[in-house]
This record gives C-alpha cells, sequence and structure tokens, in this order.
C-alpha cells in the first residue's frame, strides 16, 4: 500500500468502535512517517487516474478521484485536530512543515496536464452524460478546482501559483501560531478583595481554575481566553484593571518581536493579489466570491451598509445612556472599550431587571448540552447516546452516538467544551470523516460523518458545574448546528458532503440553530438553576426573551466592522500598510471610538490563519438573512417544532449538503428567497 515507508497503521486503521480512531495510539511523532505514507499512496493513486488508458468517464476519472488520498485524508484529519484543540511544540513544529509540503502536494495535482485532460474532455461533453444532478455538481467542482488550481495557464504562471499557494500556507499556520502563542502566554494575576471587586461566583471559580493551570501559585488569573476575559470585562468595578485585560486581548499579534502578525497579513494581502490576477480575477474577492450566493464585492458591501447605516445609529443611542450610567455614578470619563460591556450590563440590569450573574445560575453546560440534543431529536428524529469508557483525543472529550428514530447509527459525535492552554480560541466544528454512500476499495459501502465540535468553555474547579453565559449557549447551539449539517448529511459522493458548501450558505444551518435555545419551551425545561434544581422563574425568563435584542447596535458594529475591513483589504490589491488601511476603513465608515472591531486585522483568525473566510467573513450576515426568514417559517405554523417544516427543512437544507444549488435549496425549503427585513427584526434594527 505504500511501499516500504515505516508508520503506525493506527493512523490510517481507525478499529475504535464504529470504525472511530484508536486517538490514544497516535503518538506525535508518528505524524510525519504518516504523512510520507499518505502523499506517496495519493500520488500513485492520482498517476493511475491521469495515466488510464481508456476514454475518460465519470467513474473512472471522478469517482476515482473521489475515493483516492484516503489514507492522506485520515492522517491530516488527526493532525489538524490536534494542532488546533490539543498543540504543542513538536505539532507546531511540524504544521509549520506540513503545511507548505500539502500546498505544493495539491498544487501538482491540480497542474497535472493528463488528469485535467480527462476533467476538462468530460467537462465540456456534461450535457451529453446522462449525468444525475449531484454527479453534474460533483464534475462541476472538480473542474472548478482545478481551473481555480492554475490548470489553464501557462507553465510558468502555474509554476508561480503554486509557490505562492505554498508561501500563504505557510504564513496561515505562523498567523495561527502567534495568536495562540500571544493568547497563552498571557495572564493577569488577581489577588485580595480590592482586585475582585464586583466578581461573581462563578467568574471566581473559573479565574481560580485558570491560575490552577497556569505556573506561579497565583490564586485567580485573567487569561485571554474568551469566556474569561468578557465577563471580566463585564462584571470587574475596577476600571484599571479593565483597561489592563482588554489591551492585552485587542494586542495579540501586534506586540512586536517574533509573534507579530503585521508582516506576515501585508506579504498575505500581496500574495492573495498576485494570486488573483494570475487566475484573471479583478481581485482576490472577486476570486473568493466567484462560488458563492453574493456573487459580487458590490454586493456585499451593499449588504453590509445596510445593516451598518442602522447598527451604528443605534450603538450611538446605546452610547448616550452609558455616558449617563458613568455620570450618575460621578466618574468623569467618556465610554471607552473596556468600560461598554460593563456599564451595558449594569444599564441591562436597569431596563430589565436582571444581569448576566442573575442569569448564570441556570444555564448549566450539561444541561444545554442536553437541551441541545433535545431540540436535534424534535427536529431531525436523532438522539445522542453517550460511548460510556470510550477515549476521545483528550480527557475532556466526550463521544456519542447519533442514532435515528429505527435506532440506526447514523454519525459519531464528539465534544470537546472546555478551554485549555493547547487549544487556539474560538469555536469550531470539523470532522475526522465525511459521510458518503461509494463503495470502498476494501469492499464496504460509504461511511457514516465523525463529527466535533470544539468550544472554550471556563472549566471548572473539580466538583463545580460549568456555568454558561447566554452567548456561551448560543455558540453551543450554533456549532452543533454546523455538526447537525455534517451528521445527517445523505449524499452519494463525498467532495458534496455535509458542510462542503458555499461559505455564505454554511453558516444558514448553525445559525438557524441558534434560534431554538430561546424557545421558551426548551428554556423552561433544561434552564434549571444548579443548586436548587428549580427551573428559571417565569419572571427572568420573560425578561431574558424581551433582552434579546438589547446592545444589538454594539453587537452588530463589532461584527460589521471587522467584515466591511476584511472586503476592503480583498478589493484593494497588494497594500503596504495594512493597518493603516484598516483604520482608514473605520474613519471612512464612522466607527465609534467606543467600540473596536469584532477581530482586529493582527489577530483575525478567520481571514489571515489560513483562507476559509478571506473575503467571506460576511457569510455570517448573509446566511442571517437566510436563517431568520427560515426561523419564521417555524413562527408562521405557531409551532417552533411543526413537523412537516421540520421534515423540508432536514430533506432541503441539512441532508443535501453541496449536490444541489444553495439558491435551489432553499427555495425548496421554504418556496422563496428572503429579504433582509426578517434579520434586521430579529436584531432589532428593523426601525
Amino acid at each position: 500500500m505504500t511501499g516500504s515507508l515505516v508508520y503506525n497503521p493506527a493512523v490510517f486503521e481507525w478499529t475504535g468502535p464504529h470504525g472511530l480512531p484508536k486517538f490514544e495510539a497516535v503518538a506525535d511523532g508518528d505524524f510525519a512517517p504518516a504523512f510520507e505514507a499518505g502523499l506517496a499512496e495519493h500520488d500513485t493513486e492520482i498517476d493511475l487516474v491521469a495515466g488510464n488508458a481508456e476514454a475518460p468517464s465519470f467513474e473512472n476519472t471522478i469517482v476515482e478521484l473521489e475515493l483516492a488520498g484516503d489514507n492522506l485524508s485520515r492522517v491530516s484529519a488527526l493532525f489538524w485536530n490536534r494542532a488546533g484543540a490539543h498543540t504543542n511544540p513538536a505539532i507546531q513544529a511540524l504544521e509549520r512543515e506540513i503545511a507548505p509540503k500539502m500546498s505544493r502536494h495539491y498544487s501538482k495535482i491540480g497542474m497535472n496536464v493528463a488528469l485535467f485532460q480527462r476533467i476538462d474532455t468530460l467537462w465540456n461533453a456534461r450535457d451529453e452524460l446522462g449525468l444525475s444532478l449531484e454527479q453534474t455538481r460533483v464534475l462541476e467542482r472538480h473542474w472548478k478546482g482545478f481551473v481555480k488550481s492554475g490548470a489553464k495557464l501557462p507553465k510558468a504562471q502555474q509554476e508561480r501559483l503554486a509557490a505562492i499557494n505554498e508561501r500563504l500556507a505557510s504564513l496561515g499556520a505562523q498567523f495561527g501560531q502567534n495568536v495562540l502563542a500571544d493568547e497563552s502566554s498571557w495572564i493577569l494575576p488577581l489577588a485580595g478583595e480590592d482586585d475582585l471587586a464586583g466578581i461573581p461566583g462563578f467568574l471566581r471559580d473559573a479565574m481560580a481554575s485558570a491560575a490552577a493551570a497556569h505556573a506561579g501559585g497565583h490564586a485567580y488569573v485573567v487569561t485571554l481566553s474568551r469566556s474569561i476575559i468578557e465577563p471580566f470585562l463585564t462584571f470587574s468595578e475596577r476600571r484599571d484593571l479593565r483597561e489592563t485585560a482588554f489591551k492585552a486581548w485587542t494586542a495579540r499579534g501586534i506586540n512586536g518581536g517574533a509573534t507579530d502578525n503585521r508582516q506576515i497579513v501585508k506579504e498575505t494581502l500581496a500574495l492573495r493579489a498576485e494570486k488573483a490576477a494570475l487566475l484573471g480575477y479583478e481581485n482576490y474577492a472577486c476570486l473568493k466570491l466567484d462560488n458563492t450566493m453574493a456573487k459580487t464585492p458590490d454586493a456585499v458591501n451593499g449588504l453590509l451598509m445596510q445593516v451598518w447605516e442602522k447598527a451604528v445609529k443605534q450603538a450611538e443611542g446605546e452610547e448616550h445612556e452609558l455616558a449617563e450610567l458613568i455620570a450618575g455614578e460621578g466618574r468623569n470619563h467618556e465610554v471607552a472599550p473596556w468600560d461598554w460591556r460593563h456599564y451595558a450590563e449594569k444599564l441591562r440590569a436597569r431596563k430589565f431587571n436582571f444581569s448576566e450573574a442573575e442569569l448564570k445560575p441556570y444555564l448549566q453546560l450539561e444541561k444545554i448540552i442536553e437541551a441541545c440534543f433535545d431540540v436535534a431529536g424534535r427536529i431531525f428524529g436523532i438522539r445522542a447516546v453517550p460511548m460510556t469508557g470510550v477515549a476521545g483525543y483528550h480527557p475532556d472529550v466526550r463521544v456519542f452516538e447519533i442514532r435515528d428514530r429505527s435506532d440506526q447509527l447514523v454519525a459519531l459525535f464528539l465534544g470537546d467544551y472546555f478551554a485549555r492552554p493547547s487549544k487556539r480560541s474560538g469555536a469550531w466544528m470539523s470532522s475526522f470523516q465525511s459521510q458518503h454512500r461509494l463503495t470502498l476499495k476494501n469492499g464496504h459501502v460509504g461511511e457514516i460523518p465523525i463529527i466535533y465540535n470544539v468550544c472554550n468553555f471556563a472549566k471548572p474547579e473539580l466538583g463545580r458545574p460549568a456555568l454558561l453565559s447566554l452567548d456561551d449557549a448560543r455558540t453551543l447551539f450554533h456549532e452543533f448546528g454546523h455538526a447537525a449539517h455534517g451528521m445527517l448529511s445523505n449524499v452519494i459522493y463525498p467532495s458534496v458532503s455535509g458542510t462542503s458548501v458555499s461559505r455564505d450558505f454554511v453558516e444558514l444551518p448553525s445559525q438557524l440553530y441558534e434560534h431554538w435555545l430561546t424557545v421558551p419551551e426548551i428554556l423552561k425545561t433544561y434552564a434549571v438553576h444548579f443548586e436548587t434544581g428549580q427551573p428559571m422563574p417565569q419572571a427572568l425568563l420573560e425578561k431574558v426573551l424581551a433582552a434579546r435584542t438589547f446592545n444589538a447596535g454594539f453587537t452588530t458594529v463589532e461584527f460589521t466592522s471587522s467584515a466591511l475591513v476584511d472586503m476592503a483589504f480583498h478589493t484593494q490589491g497588494a497594500i503596504d500598510d495594512p493597518i493603516a488601511v484598516q483604520n482608514a476603513v473605520l474613519a471612512k465608515i464612522g466607527m465609534p471610538a467606543s467600540i473596536v472591531m469584532r477581530h482586529a486585522t493582527p489577530h483575525f483568525q478567520h481571514v489571515f490563519s489560513g483562507d476559509g473566510y478571506s473575503a467571506g467573513y460576511y457569510s455570517y450576515m448573509w446566511s442571517e438573512v437566510l436563517d431568520a426568514d427560515a426561523f419564521a417559517a417555524f413562527e408562521e405554523t405557531g409551532n417552533a417544532f411543526d413537523p412537516e417544516t421540520a421534515r423540508k427543512l432536514k430533506e432541503n437544507i441539512y441532508s443535501v449538503g453541496g449536490s444541489i444549488d444553495p439558491e435551489d435549496a432553499y427555495m425548496a425549503f421554504r418556496g422563496r428567497m428572503p429579504t433582509p427585513e426578517a434579520m434586521l427584526k430579529k436584531k432589532g434594527l428593523a426601525a
């Protein structure tokens, strides 16, 4: 299979329950030889397809490509999971080596003349081949992928494109490692009640747990994990400490020295602009938007600016109210970015007569996970069965079978919920294995999806429950929405499985799933006090629901400014000083001085740690237009779990992957395309 190369078979042969990898059997040192074996095997498979003497057919070319590289996919899935969720210096060193090597490998495939000739022949004859809709989509995906890999370029330009892609892979890996280094190395020790002024019990517990995980013998520490830094900025009465923590949080990637990302951003943008020009696009945004619902930068900016104008106006009103609170405390300062969350929480308490601290005891992680699974059962007819005694890739990871109403196994799901220094920040869904129904080379028909969610909630002290904020709970639901998209996939071909859809459609299943968290029936059942077991009082529930759009100006300005800067970067070509361009964009749109971008450029991992959301951060808002309208379909029936609407949702959105055009998928579910009005209403920005 892999010649004389020596490797650990556990990397490729997943012999755990239901085909789960045996994570404990794979050491860090096993990855390098496994990559060498996987790359060599994939090269051989590609050569066989390209050199096939028979005339090209869908079966002998496209299907073979769909099946090729299975072992490379397996080692990649295991490695990138470890690099993101439980890294160390050895893994980071290999990541810097592997990222450009993988880019070289796929560039070579994309520029294989004989292979592209076979694909191009099929593409040009596609109308005569009798292909199904899914097969046509798969063929289109391969053909466009090769074209965007430079298959039609002259040799010299192909070589330059390959060099660009290789360098971009290295830069993306380094960018993410730099951000993680800045996050994991910074702590703010707190000592005594003066430093802890205003800090509620749940946050003290989280900071004590964080202190125990760091050397130094501190009783409490603030870290740059969002699950600690945001509540600290919300509750701490110490303005000086809030300022210190906030400035460290926003300075990730821009501290000077080895982890400063400014030069990486500059080079990345220049290379992306050159890549777009080589491929015949006006700019990199045009290249990235070519296969999306939005299609053009003008369409993206049109939506963003429509929302921006409403959001910034609302934020100005919110800031005025916060300033009144500050003055009412006898303080003589303007609303600074490190003040906003603190005084917004006080304003919420005044307006709605409840605080985040009052709400949090009712949002236990374990109960919110149960709620998430309950919604999946009601909407999709699936249930999660804990796999007791089965090891995940870290002791904190839980493993579940996902079974349907007939008790058939449809997927495996892993949940990794707690922050740790070895895990990059944020939350995400990914997969070890995607669903498909092709016959494998070993004779097995198809594979079930193996999906995982990663979050960064503060880990409690031993014996204490993990308590979430409402935003944390939404994040858990959001990521499980992505997971459901992967687990419910029901397609034939792996390249269109699950979340393999356009970037501005992929957030629809995740953002839609968030809506069910605040359905009263769900909150009444699962929002129970961690000490008394009593459900959230009706009065508090009503306040929570009434406050859903509170502070919407702030949150929308945070997001939209980041999306506008992302689009500006990728429509301007090479940029000498990205930070100056960022600041110029913010000045032009009238960014309030009291609010900062949700992701400033030096730590904007969506855009610069890889290529995933470059010229694509807008996708969350584009999908939000869809998700607001999609949930309205349930509301119009008077039943948030209406069976017929749920059936249409599962069949047309969650199970079809990329096997049909996303607009056609949405039309099949809803009968029409949405307008932004439902989204603006959901955000409280409709007026």
